[in-house]
C-alpha cells in the first residue's frame, strides 16, 4: 500500500553539512521521484553558512549528482525537486536568528500550502541540541497554533553516558511531548533490520525454534574496514562503545531477542524492545574484564591498503585509552533466552565491512554422517541476517555431496534482496523520513529505550574508568590490547568465546563465512 506524506515543511538544521548532502537531501529526492511527497512538501535549510535560496539549490543538485544511490540521474527531475528548497542563514543559539526563522516559516506556510505541519531535523553537533530546542519554544515553533502538527528528529549521539542522556531527555520533554520526539537510528530503516520481525514472527518454521531450547548462542558483528583516517581527533572523544554499541548494536540485540508484540504498532513493538533491554544483566564495573574486551588496532593492511595504527593516527594523544574495538558477552535473563549468550563485537580496520546477526543453533545429539571428530565438533546450523553489504538472509545446513560415497558438506541457502525483488533497495533515511512525516514512530527510539541502553553501557564505562584511575595513581597509562589492522580483533576477544567452547564466525579472504 502506497503511503504518501501529508503536506509539511521540513526544517533541516545543519543543512550545509555532510549528513544533509550525503543522506537527507538524496533521500528526499528519491521520495519525490516515487511520488511519495505531497505537492505542498517544502524544505527549509538552516545553517550558519551564508547562502541564498538559489545557492542552496545549486549545492543540493551537485550533492544529488554526487551521492545518487540509484541508477541514472535526471537533471530535470533534480531541478524540479530543488524548487521545493529554501534556505535561511542563522546561528543555533541566537534568539534574533530564530525570530527571523519563525517569520520565514510563517511566510512559507502561506505560500507553499504546508497546512502548518512542521518537522524539524537536527542534523547538527549534539552540543546545540538544547539551544535549538529551547529557542524553538521561545519563538513559538514547538507547537502549531493553527491545527497542524510539530515533530522533531534528533540524530545520534544522544548523550555520551546515562546522566547526559537523561539530562537531554528531560530538557526535550520540557519543550515537546514524547510523541513529538523522533530519536533516529538509521540502522532501523534498513530492509534486513525491518525484516527481522517478519522473518521471526511471520514464518511458522522459524518462530518455534527461536529460543533457548534450540539456539546455542547468538553473534552480532558490526565491522568496518576503514580506520579513523583524518577523523581521529573526533573519534577519540567517542570510541566504539559509544559510537556503535549503545545505539545500533543494542537495537539489533533487542530486535533479535524480543517477544512478539501484541500488534504491529509503535508502542507495542517498542514495549517489547524495552523488555529485552531491561533483561540484559547489568555488569558489575569491577568485573568488566570478565564480560567485555576492548582494544585498539595497530598498523596493518586492509584490502591491500596499508593503515597506520590508531595511536599513530592524526589527532590521537599518546595517552589515549579510546577503544576502536569492543567485544561483549551479554546475558539476557528472561524465559526465552536464559543461558543463551549473545556475543556482540564492533571495530574499525577489520578485514571486511559487514554487519550481520548469526543465530547459531544447537548441534544434533548424534552425528551419523560425520567425517571424524574434528568435523563433529564444528558442524552447526546457522541463520545469518546480513544488514550490509548485500542485504540478505542465509541458512547454513548439511547436505550430501554428489557421488558414490556418503560425503557431507555444509551448504548455504541464500535470500538476497537485490535478486529476489525488483527495483532498487531504498536508503534507510528514505523510510525513516517518510515515517516521521506520517507520524509513525515504530522505527524510532523511545526515551526508555535510550536510557536503558545507556544504563548497561555506562556500567562498562565506569569499569574502564576504574581501571584507568588505578593506573593513574601508579603514574602509569593503561595500555589497551592491540591487534593488527586487517585482522578480526585481539586474541582476548577469541578467548572470550573460547571459554564457552565457541569461536567467532569470521569472513575469510573471499568474503565467505568460515564453516560453522
Amino acid at each position: 500500500m502506497k503511503r504518501t506524506a501529508p503536506p509539511n515543511l521540513l526544517v533541516v538544521f545543519g543543512a550545509s553539512g555532510d549528513l544533509a548532502k550525503r543522506k537527507l537531501l538524496p533521500a528526499l529526492y528519491h521520495l519525490d521521484g516515487q511520488g511519495l511527497l505531497h505537492a505542498g512538501f517544502t524544505v527549509l535549510g538552516y545553517a550558519r553558512t551564508a547562502m541564498s535560496d538559489e545557492e542552496f539549490r545549486g549545492q543540493t543538485i551537485a550533492a544529488l549528482r554526487e551521492h545518487n544511490n540509484q541508477e541514472g540521474f535526471d537533471e530535470q527531475r533534480a531541478a524540479a525537486f530543488a524548487r521545493r528548497l529554501f534556505y535561511q542563514t542563522g546561528a543555533y543559539d541566537d534568539p534574533e536568528s530564530f525570530r527571523a526563522l519563525a517569520t520565514r516559516i510563517h511566510d512559507l506556510d502561506q505560500s507553499r500550502a504546508t497546512e502548518d505541519n512542521h518537522l524539524f531535523y537536527l542534523a547538527t553537533p549534539p552540543n546545540v541540541f538544547m539551544p535549538i530546542s529551547s529557542l524553538l519554544k521561545e519563538v513559538g515553533l514547538a507547537a502549531s497554533a493553527n491545527g497542524g502538527w510539530t515533530r522533531i528528529i534528533i540524530e545520534k549521539p544522544f548523550g555520551h553516558d546515562l546522566a547526559s542522556a537523561q539530562e537531554l531527555n528531560e530538557h526535550l520533554l520540557r519543550v515537546f511531548h514524547e510523541n513529538q520526539i523522533y530519536r533516529i537510528d538509521h540502522y532501523l530503516g534498513k530492509e534486513t533490520v525491518q525484516n527481522i520481525l517478519v522473518f521471526r514472527f511471520g514464518n511458522g518454521i522459524f518462530e518455534p525454534i527461536w529460543n533457548r531450547n534450540y539456539v546455542d548462542h547468538v553473534q552480532i558483528t558490526v565491522a568496518e574496514s576503514l580506520g579513523v583516517g583524518a577523523r581521529g581527533g573526533y573519534y577519540d572523544k567517542s570510541g566504539a562503545i559509544r559510537d556503535m554499541v549503545q545505539n545500533h548494536m543494542m537495537q539489533l540485540v533487542a530486535l533479535t531477542a524480543m517477544e512478539p508484540p501484541v500488534t504491529y504498532d509503535a508502542e507495542a513493538v517498542r514495549n517489547q524492545k524495552v523488555n529485552v533491554l531491561r533483561s540484559i544483566v547489568p555488569i558489575d564495573p569491577l568485573e568488566v574484564n570478565r564480560w567485555v574486551v576492548r582494544a585498539q588496532y595497530g598498523a596493518g593492511t586492509v584490502n591491500g591498503e596499508t593503515i597506520p595504527g590508531y595511536m599513530q593516527s592524526e589527532g590521537i594523544p599518546p595517552t589515549s585509552t579510546t577503544e576502536t574495538y569492543v567485544a561483549w558477552k551479554l546475558e539476557i535473563d528472561n524465559w526465552r533466552w536464559n543461558g543463551v549468550p549473545f556475543y556482540i563485537r564492533t571495530g574499525k580496520a577489520l578485514p571486511h565491512k559487514v554487519t550481520e546477526i548469526n543465530v547459531m543453533f544447537r548441534r544434533p545429539p548424534l552425528m551419523y554422517f560425520d567425517q571424524g571428530r574434528a568435523r563433529r565438533q564444528k558442524v552447526r546450523n546457522v541463520v545469518t541476517m546480513r544488514i550490509q553489504p548485500d542485504e540478505s538472509i542465509i541458512l547454513s545446513f548439511d547436505a550430501k555431496r554428489p557421488g558414490p560415497t556418503l560425503d557431507v558438506e555444509q551448504v548455504n541457502m541464500d535470500f538476497t534482496y537485490s535478486q529476489s525483488f525488483d527495483g532498487v533497495i531504498s536508503d534507510a533515511y528514505e523510510r525513516l523520513l517518510l515515517d516521521a512525516m506520517l507520524g509513525d514512530s515504530t522505527l524510532f527510539i523511545r526515551r526508555d529505550e535510550t536510557e536503558l541502553a545507556w544504563d548497561r553501557v555506562t556500567n562498562v564505562l565506569e569499569g574502564w574508568a576504574i581501571q584507568e584511575e588505578i593506573q593513574r595513581k601508579r603514574n602509569k597509562t593503561l595500555a589497551l590490547p592491540q591487534h593488527p589492522a586487517g585482522t578480526w580483533g585481539p586474541v582476548e576477544a577469541d578467548e572470550l568465546l573460547a571459554q564457552d567452547g565457541h569461536h567467532w564466525r569470521n569472513l575469510g579472504p573471499d568474503g565467505k563465512h568460515e564453516k560453522a
